[in-house]
C-alpha cells in the first residue's frame, strides 16, 4: 500500500509462508541424501560468451540425425575440424554441414555444433 501523503511504501502484512509438513510414520532412509541439480549450461557450454542455442524447425538435416525440435548447441569460438558438424550459411540460409576433406565449396561458418539435444516428443 502506498501512502500518497508521505510517499512511503507500506509492507504487506499478509503471511504467505507454507506450514512445514508434519511427518507421520517412519522417515525415508534417503531423506538426508540430496542430489544437486544438473545445470546444463555448466555441463555443456565451455565458452558462454560465444555459445548459442538453435531449435531445428524441420527434418531437412536427417542425414546428420538432426530432426525437428532438436536443439543445437553451437560454439563460435571453436575452429572447425575434419568430421565435425558446423552451422554454416549456404545461399542465405542456415545449413548443417559435416567438414570433410573433399569439400570444394567455400562455407561461411557460424560455429561448430558441440551438442545436439534430442527431442523425444
Amino acid at each position: 500500500m502506498i501512502d500518497l501523503d508521505n510517499r512511503l511504501i507500506k509492507k504487506s502484512e499478509n503471511n504467505h509462508r507454507v506450514k512445514s509438513p508434519t511427518q507421520t510414520g517412519f522417515s525415508s532412509p534417503a531423506t538426508h541424501y540430496s542430489e544437486p541439480r544438473i545445470d546444463l549450461n555448466e555441463v555443456l557450454v565451455t565458452n558462454s560468451s560465444s555459445t548459442f542455442f538453435i531449435r531445428v524447425a524441420d527434418d531437412e538435416f536427417k542425414e546428420h540425425n538432426v530432426l525437428t525440435n532438436d536443439v543445437l548447441i553451437v560454439d563460435k569460438s571453436l575452429a572447425p575440424k575434419l568430421n565435425l558438424l558446423v552451422l554454416a550459411t549456404v545461399d542465405d540460409s542456415f545449413k548443417i554441414v559435416r567438414i570433410d576433406q573433399n569439400a570444394t565449396e567455400v562455407l561461411n561458418i557460424w560455429g561448430v555444433i558441440t551438442f545436439v539435444i534430442k527431442s523425444v516428443l
